[in-house]
């Protein structure tokens, strides 16, 4: 197999030949067919995120084909087309697990974090935890649903049932979020760098009926935020954003310092929420959900060996909607 590994933290990724790998108990050998280049990439290569086990193969948005099955796997069948997300084993015994919020499990494992993930040609998973895909939809339009869409429809359920939502970010995971928040029948506003008319349009195109900069007030009070930029300044321009009893979602896994606020933008019972990781059950849930929703990806492609470029652009903002690779 080939990989591109990351050796060392704010290094370039190194295109890398590995032996074979066989799967263990309860586990699958997937064969990478594309695999998604998410913000959350950037933050384990930038060090941003503490304690990646080095040296490690990133990637977890994957889409692949089970292609060798361990013991103990009855439910998968060689050629089946699976998606791999970010968790990748949870312990099933801690007080988290046991109240079915194994999204926060005290001994967990994440793909392209502390196992290998799928910037490679293949990957070893734990077949507890492939998503079955079904056979709609390309492998690279399926690859950002994996992390981007799942944790958009996370954050989209804590936010709760308002009808003005408000996204501030609007990278992989908003630009999948809008048309699903569109398909529920919600009106969406979307918050960009200041001055980037391109994005706003791009946001327009996917329905949001309003576009702007986060320098900028919607027109009207919101009834919830989602805020996917990993920018501790907007906190409080969200806050600010929401009407009384309104919550704010902070969607990522990293985010830079949050500045002090007055008391009264909390106030009126606003709430402050975040989100971490997902379930599998959320995994499950929005893939069903999927076809029905009429959600179309945009992706930009690049090929494994130009990991390097793809998460600079990523870094750059040099694309719309999410980058994917292709093996």
């Amino acid at each position: 197999m080939h990989a591109m590994v990351l050796k060392g933290l704010k290094r370039p990724l190194q295109w890398t030949e590995l032996p074979d790998r066989r799967p263990g108990a309860n586990q699958i050998r997937v064969k990478v067919a594309a695999c998604g280049v998410c913000r959350t990439d950037l933050h384990v290569v930038d060090g941003e995120l503490a304690h990646p086990q080095l040296p490690i193969i990133p990637g977890h948005e994957i889409v692949g084909y089970v292609d060798e099955i361990g013991p103990d796997v009855t439910d998968l069948q060689i050629g089946e087309r699976v998606g791999i997300p970010w968790l990748a084993h949870t312990c099933g015994t801690c007080p988290y697990c046991v109240a079915l919020r194994e999204n926060l499990c005290d001994r967990p494992l994440f793909t392209g974090y502390t196992l290998d993930g799928g910037f490679a040609t293949a990957a070893i998973v734990d077949a507890r935890f492939a998503l079955p895909l079904g056979e709609a939809g390309s492998d690279e339009s399926l690859a950002p649903l994996l992390c981007a869409g799942l944790i958009g429809w996370r954050s989209l359920t804590i936010a709760g049932s308002g009808k003005h939502l408000g996204l501030f970010g609007f990278g992989a995971a908003a630009h999948i979020l809008a048309q699903v928040a569109k398909w529920q029948g919600r009106s969406v506003y979307a918050f960009t760098r200041p001055g980037d008319l391109t994005t706003q349009a791009f946001a327009r195109s996917l329905g949001a009926v309003w576009a702007g900069g986060s320098d900028q007030s919607p027109p009207e009070p919101l009834d919830a935020a989602i805020i996917f930029a990993p920018n501790g300044d907007l906190v409080p321009v969200a806050l600010r954003a929401v009407r009384k009893g309104g919550r704010v979602v902070c969607a990522g896994i990293h985010m830079s310092a949050i500045p002090g606020f007055s008391y009264d933008l909390l106030w009126e019972e606003r709430q402050l929420l975040s989100v971490a990781n997902l379930t599998r059950q959320d995994g499950l849930e929005f893939l069903r959900l999927v076809p029905g929703m009429g959600v179309v990806t945009r992706t930009t492609c690049y090929p494994l060996q130009q990991a390097n470029q793809a998460l600079a652009d990523l870094r750059a903002g040099r694309f719309e909607g999410a980058a994917v690779l292709m093996p």
